[in-house]
């Protein structure tokens, strides 16, 4: 049972992504009475930020700020965990499955020597065990994941463990560390966002994902409308990313990002096996597709048959109607 974990928190331009809080209630799940150490990294202020992750429910915050890292990279995030767990040697570190996640932790796991469970999605504990379940074979099994021995290391999908209720009332120390981030052999010049403005896909409670069936970049308006709308992102199959629809930083699947939304409503996908990898354990999906014999329909909560260029506008002017 780990007594210290360390959780690696993750921020975009100042703001913690939801998947931060969502590691604390993992660490929490794995041994409620450990001691939970926030990890955060920046060029700029931490302070604030420090102070959300105490909130929700990390005992103390350890920050790192320096010139170079302004912009991820492996090398200079590396240099920091790597200190950082050398002087607080936790018994568990913990991150969210991101792309910066997904990146760095299979690099730290190496020079630490140690296993890494990767996009877990539900952790549970048997005594002094704690049981990791992660999807295999694109989602269409589970497998069960326990280390025995080193220093447990997972990283957890975004939005599948529910983060604590945020408690104003918690306090804990705030500690600025100094780290020399040196010898980088990659630097950023320029970050180039392709992405839309508004929500993460990858941590949004409702995705609305259009597929070839949108016919063109006019037919994913409606979607973004609705997404608007719901509070949501937009997101597409790769058929429409091929076609050139959309950017394929919006691309659901094998190939593109996995997502696990309140609700997922896709619009004019038929249902590759490679799509329904990135989406099929959404808890509610909604289809819409003229074709009543696609098989979206086959893992679809609920399914409307019909043109979606119908559907779509209807939705969304009785949601506005309901929302007033």
């Amino acid at each position: 049972m780990s007594d210290k974990i360390l959780v690696i928190g993750e921020s975009r331009e100042g703001v913690l992504r939801n998947v931060s809080f969502e590691a604390i209630a993992a660490a929490r799940k794995m041994n409620d009475n450990a001691e939970v150490v926030a990890l955060l990294l920046s060029d700029g202020e931490l302070e604030d930020q420090a102070q959300e992750m105490i909130y929700y429910g990390a005992d103390r915050a350890v920050t790192v700020k320096h010139e170079n890292l302004k912009n991820y990279t492996s090398e200079g995030y590396g240099q920091v965990v790597l200190e950082v767990v050398d002087e607080e040697t936790p018994d568990a570190i913990i991150m969210g499955h991101t792309a910066i996640g997904k990146d760095l932790t299979p690099k730290i796991a190496s020079r630490l020597e140690l296993g890494l469970v990767s996009d877990a999605t539900e952790i549970e504990t048997d005594g002094e065990d704690v049981i990791f379940t992660r999807p295999i074979y694109s989602g269409k099994a589970f497998e069960k994941k326990v280390i025995k021995e080193g220093i447990t290391f997972a990283t957890i999908r975004p939005n599948n463990i529910a983060a604590l209720e945020k408690d104003e009332s918690r306090s804990g120390e705030i500690q600025a560390k100094d780290v020399d981030v040196k010898d980088l052999r990659t630097v950023i010049k320029e970050v180039i966002r392709k992405q839309s403005e508004g929500v993460d896909m990858s941590e949004a409670s409702v995705v609305i994902a259009g597929g070839r069936g949108v016919k063109s970049a006019e037919g994913f308006e409606p979607l973004y409308e609705l997404a608007n709308l719901l509070g949501g992102a937009v997101g597409a199959s790769r058929g429409a990313c091929d076609a050139e629809y959309c950017d394929y930083s919006l691309q659901i699947g094998q190939t593109g990002k996995v997502i696990t939304p309140d609700l997922y409503i896709a619009v004019g996908i038929s249902g590759a096996i490679q799509h329904l990898a990135g989406m099929s354990n959404s808890k509610v999906i909604v289809a819409i597709n003229k074709d009543p014999e696609a098989n979206i329909f086959n893992i679809a909560d609920y399914g409307i048959v019909g043109d979606l260029f119908e559907v779509i506008p209807l939705l969304t002017e009785e949601l506005k109607q309901q929302i007033g």
